[in-house]
């Protein structure tokens, strides 16, 4: 089994997309857990839209979804450090440990 080619910058728009599609969906987890409709819905539109990059390249391509697993963990990560950031949890929902 041989790698297709792959353009670097539609890689690249892979990673970012995936990222940033993975960051809103766990806003969006957040919204619908605090039962912010309003919220919950614009973050929904907003991962539709920012998916749709993703899923269009790598569909014409299987490499990409390499470099989509990478902007998925990319984008996870990062949002969950935001929120534990500028929204944390109450201190009765948190755990001991820093994962």
């Amino acid at each position: 089994m041989t790698i297709p080619p792959i353009d670097p910058w539609v890689a690249a728009g892979v990673v970012l997309s995936t990222a940033l599609t993975d960051a809103v969906y766990v806003f969006f987890n957040a919204a619908v857990s605090m039962r912010r409709r309003y919220a919950a819905a614009g973050w929904s539109s907003t991962w539709y839209v920012l998916s749709a990059f993703a899923v269009i390249s790598y569909t014409s391509n299987w490499a990409y979804v390499l470099f989509a697993a990478l902007g998925a963990w990319i984008g996870g990560f990062f949002s969950i450090t935001a929120l534990e950031r500028f929204a944390p949890l109450p201190p009765h929902y948190r755990r001991d440990r820093k994962n």
